[in-house]
């Protein structure tokens, strides 16, 4: 069994039909809103599949630069790009079948940091690591200059 090492909870509170109202467990963090996409809602936020793939490149991401910058990368931006494709299992329900995400470090100068942190920047990605279990994900990263 695994050590538990911290928590957190959220409360999900439905504002209408399919929209609902995410309250995080910090006062500073505002509250964010989903919805899923007609038929079933009125599509005015993201829905959870997008709330995870968001969860995934938004990890990934700040794994690489905090592993860039402790080996002394100077980074003049970064993007990510994640693309989910959503298939359909067995009994035809809806599902994400794989997930894939390019980043896109700026880097200023030497690209030697990145060279170092290819290996274990996706080892320290909690999303990442986690949804792994149960789906594919596939890390792709393109240095831009």
């Amino acid at each position: 069994m695994s050590e538990l090492v911290s928590s957190f909870d959220l409360q999900i509170e439905q504002i209408d039909g399919y929209e609902f109202r995410v309250k995080f467990d910090k006062p500073q963090h505002p509250e964010l809103h989903m919805d899923e996409p007609a038929p079933l809602g009125k599509d005015t936020a993201p829905n959870p599949s997008r709330i995870l793939a968001a969860a995934i490149g938004n990890c990934l991401s700040a794994s690489l630069v905090f592993c860039m910058s402790r080996n002394g990368a100077k980074l003049s931006g970064f993007k990510s790009d994640v693309h989910v494709e959503l298939t359909r299992n067995e009994q035809k329900r809806l599902r994400i079948g794989k997930v894939d995400v390019t980043l896109r470090p700026q880097i200023d100068g030497d690209a030697a940091a990145l060279e170092k942190c290819l290996a274990t920047f996706e080892d320290f990605c909690v999303v990442t690591q986690s949804v792994r279990q149960g789906l594919p994900v596939h890390v792709k990263v393109e240095p831009q200059k």
